[in-house]
């Protein structure tokens, strides 16, 4: 939730820049300690999350932006947002801006921009009235809308088994190479939304480039806003990022719009906020991740989901599994939070079905809330006949099942390619979730019918 939707574009910092002698000289300090990505200076009142500016030795070169992460005492801690080369004892830290906040409006559709809101696309951004302010909160539990709108992504498997509705949360939670960022393309080009927020966050800048150039393209930007941190970014740059998206997510939301958000990804969202808590002395704690993280993960979650007038935000999180299995600390959190999961299968990939969704691991916990009793119905004897085949598909490869001992398996194993072809999709292919349910009645049919 924008805080106080919006307030008014606030001028330059640069006008407000201090001389020392000046009777707010206590916006100077200088630099007492860098360690790191740590800076410590004694002397500046500024609060947590107050914007400052390191200066340099090269008067040529820009200051350096950094966030006031933490404080002792007298003693403010500081991120850098970018390299501290050039930063020496004699370098002086300036304060900015109090409360940091994000220029925002329609301005953005169809633009690249970095979590600081400069544009990365080539071209310059127009003028605001508006600047929305950073630490937005979530939309109180009571005054929130009831979902019961299904949203359709055009992704068969997820619009007929795992249907999703307007203002659900939900994880897309997959190992390397197994199509993650296919799939989420797919949802990118072919979801039913007004506008599309994407935040790509420790990417590696040339998948990034491709993503934008071949899973959205020029059609697809026209109504998307990206956020781009890649992964030779500071960490409070990759953590700003996902801050951001959800600031303009919220934003659009307010306006009545229908968002879908997608935030790649969760994993390093909480890489980032662990590199900041380790360098501010928290302790470590499950797999090396401080107390922070598995409080402010949540916190950032529920931001999404419906409003309370006429808008939604749908949030699709990308979570990286070490092991396909989901034992990593991120992926429970974020099973925790979230309305569901889609999860993504390293066999089904090696066996060439793609998008490779896991329906055994796989839940959309909203699903009954938008779906009358029939298409639930579907759904639960397809899924159903899917984990019967999955259960027993040693038996059944090494010839050890005799047809006739279980009409229901052999009704899974008669219809089991037809199934397969279900979850198939290129990535151009687009299935609305009209189109998803016939299919689906027409493969339970056939195993009802004897095939």
């Amino acid at each position: 939730m924008i805080d106080s939707a919006a307030t008014e574009h606030e001028s330059s910092a640069d006008e407000n820049w201090p001389q020392l002698d000046s009777p707010q000289a206590w916006r100077w300090a200088k630099i007492r300690h860098v360690s790191g990505h740590l800076v410590e200076c004694d002397g500046l009142r500024a609060p947590l999350g107050a914007m400052c500016e390191i200066e340099t030795d090269d008067p040529e070169a820009p200051n350096v932006p950094a966030e006031v992460v933490a404080f002792s005492d007298q003693t403010l801690k500081l991120i850098p947002f970018s390299d501290t080369v050039g930063v020496s004892r004699e370098s002086r830290i300036r304060l900015v801006n109090r409360r940091v906040g994000l220029p925002i409006g329609p301005h953005l559709l169809g633009r690249v921009i970095d979590p600081l809101g400069s544009p990365l696309d080539g071209q310059p951004l127009a003028h605001p009235r508006f600047t929305a302010h950073f630490f937005g909160r979530s939309i109180p539990a009571l005054q929130r809308k009831p979902v019961k709108t299904p949203l359709d992504v055009g992704v068969r498997a997820i619009n007929g088994v795992l249907t999703l509705a307007k203002g659900q949360r939900v994880g897309l939670i997959a190992g390397s190479g197994v199509g993650k960022s296919t799939l989420l393309g797919m949802m990118t080009q072919h979801t039913v939304a007004d506008v599309v927020v994407l935040a790509l966050i420790g990417e590696r800048g040339r998948e990034a480039g491709e993503f934008l150039a071949e899973s959205l393209g020029p059609e697809g930007l026209r109504k998307a806003v990206v956020i781009l941190a890649t992964s030779d970014c500071a960490s409070v740059m990759r953590r700003q990022a996902a801050e951001v998206a959800h600031l303009v997510a919220e934003y659009f939301r307010d306006q009545g719009n229908d968002v879908l958000l997608l935030c790649d990804s969760l994993t390093r969202i909480a890489h980032a906020q662990r590199e900041i808590g380790l360098a501010t002395g928290e302790p470590p704690t499950n797999k090396g991740y401080p107390p922070s993280v598995f409080s402010d993960l949540p916190k950032l979650i529920e931001r999404g989901g419906p409003g309370d007038g006429e808008g939604s935000i749908t949030s699709v999180y990308t979570v990286l599994s070490e092991h396909d299995e989901g034992m990593d600390p991120i992926v429970e959190v974020a099973r925790a939070s979230l309305d569901g999961q889609i999860m993504l299968s390293r066999e089904l990939a090696d066996s060439g079905v793609y998008p490779a969704i896991n329906l055994r691991g796989s839940i959309s916990r909203l699903a009954s809330k938008v779906l009358g009793e029939h298409e639930i119905k579907m759904a639960t004897d397809f899924r159903r006949l899917w984990s019967l085949y999955e259960a027993n598909r040693d038996l059944i490869m090494v010839g050890a099942y005799e047809q006739g001992t279980d009409p229901e398996l052999d009704r899974a194993i008669a219809i089991r390619p037809m199934m397969l072809e279900f979850l198939r999709q290129g990535a151009d292919e687009s299935c609305s979730t009209d189109q998803a349910m016939a299919a689906m009645a027409q493969i339970i049919a056939r195993g009802q019918h004897g095939h």
